[in-house]
């Protein structure tokens, strides 16, 4: 036992020891003409567009499928108030994400209908 803790002791000095040492200082290398900037991908705004216009009007149809058995949750309506208000300001990833959410939880109010009601 009296082994057993020497060891445990001796483990803890080497882990204390490794954490204690200070840091390298970081050495900036300095970029050369040789090595290329990398460019970021450049992004296809009117693909997004469209993407955002596709989603919107799927969004619409869910909404309104889920309003006509009177299924619709409030957040959905205003997740689709955000899309499209995004859509008209030009924000089409806001615009993707609001749609993409409300479409989700307008199908969510539909599967709700296959539940029983609570008494």
């Amino acid at each position: 036992m009296l082994e057993t803790s020497r060891l445990c002791i001796a483990i803890f000095g080497v882990l204390l020891a490794g954490c204690s040492i200070t840091p390298h200082e970081a050495v900036e290398v300095p970029a050369t003409a040789s090595q290329p900037a990398i460019a970021a991908p450049a992004r296809d705004d009117a693909a997004l567009a469209e993407e955002a216009k596709a989603l919107l009007a799927q969004a619409e149809t869910d909404v309104q499928r889920a309003r006509a058995k009177r299924a619709l949750w409030l957040k959905a309506w205003e997740d689709l108030l955000a899309a499209r208000h995004a859509v008209a300001s030009g924000d089409h990833d806001s615009a993707i994400l609001h749609a993409k959410r409300a479409s989700e939880l307008a199908q969510l109010g539909l599967e709700q209908l296959a539940y029983p009601a609570v008494k």
